[in-house]
């Protein structure tokens, strides 16, 4: 039933940005079996009065028995997680297969709102990067109230970029991000597997961890179309051609995953979590791989 309200299907229809990030994560932490701060390493701070709207787990009933006022429970982390989410916007993200389902770039705006608002109600400071060939726009890394607006707005009104280079732009990003923290890349990974390791790489070099959520199409992967279909170039305009997919579906499929295999073998080495998902996917796995990441930083 989670999975159902936290499918892509389900969230487009909400329309606005922020809508959709508090739905999917409210539905998502309504789905666990267990508080997603189980296990964190975290003091009690103080008190602040309660603001109708919020999440009631933190009430303490005890303190509303003796004022019949509610308050929360503030708690300050001892680790105190920055994350820098990096959205690649370059033209071949803009493709879907079925209009039922969001582009690829659509649905990486869709969760990185829904981790923005994950990270900040767990009072971790969030930042934002978008890029193409080079990096677009960036919104620094802050743990304020407001910061969730301020990433909401540039999520809500993504560029159609130009080609792709991830592989360069991971280089510039992490020679920009001036403390440790954990950096999460979501990204078709349309490029060069060496490159994009070697970008990666360098990530770890500066001591960051990294979470790469390499998100597809369902017929990127397995080339279904049925007669002959003209394909173009995204980031080649005016480049197509016509064929017929049956004709050469295994040779692509073989090749396709190679490619997918690198990508997966040389993120093991490297200590980079990757998670590959379709537009098709539920939500609640990138929420749940994010999580997994965070208790394992903890």
């Amino acid at each position: 039933m989670t999975d159902a309200l936290l499918s892509p299907e389900t969230i487009g229809s909400l329309g606005r940005l922020d809508l959709i990030a508090r739905l999917v994560v409210e539905g998502f932490l309504m789905g666990l079996h267990r508080s997603p701060y189980h296990g964190f390493s975290a003091e009690f701070a103080e008190y602040r009065q309660y603001i109708p709207g919020e999440p009631v787990n933190n009430i303490d009933w005890r303190l509303y028995a003796k004022t019949d006022r509610h308050y929360l429970k503030v708690f300050a982390e001892e680790t105190n997680l920055r994350a820098t989410i990096l959205v690649d916007c370059s033209a071949s993200m803009s493709y879907r297969s079925d209009p039922k389902l969001p582009t690829k770039r659509t649905y990486a705006a869709w969760l990185a709102a829904a981790l923005s608002y994950l990270l900040l109600r767990q009072n971790d400071a969030v930042g934002l990067v978008t890029f193409d060939e080079a990096p677009l726009n960036r919104v620094p890394a802050r743990s304020v109230r407001r910061q969730l607006f301020q990433v909401l707005k540039v999520l809500d009104d993504l560029p159609a970029g130009s080609g792709t280079k991830v592989g360069a732009v991971l280089h510039q990003v992490a020679e920009r991000i001036p403390r440790r923290g954990l950096v999460i890349l979501l990204s078709d990974l349309m490029d060069d597997a060496g490159a994009i390791i070697d970008g990666l790489k360098h990530f770890r070099h500066r001591g960051h961890e990294v979470l790469a959520f390499q998100i597809l199409d369902p017929r990127e992967i397995d080339l279904d179309f049925r007669g002959e279909v003209e394909f173009e170039a995204l980031e080649e305009p005016g480049r197509k051609v016509r064929l017929e997919p049956g004709h050469m579906g295994e040779a692509y499929r073989r090749d396709f995953g190679a490619w997918r295999a690198d990508l997966r073998r040389e993120s093991r080495r490297q200590l980079v979590d990757l998670v590959e998902m379709t537009t098709s996917t539920p939500f609640a796995q990138g929420l749940a791989a994010y999580l997994q990441k965070r208790r394992r930083m903890s």
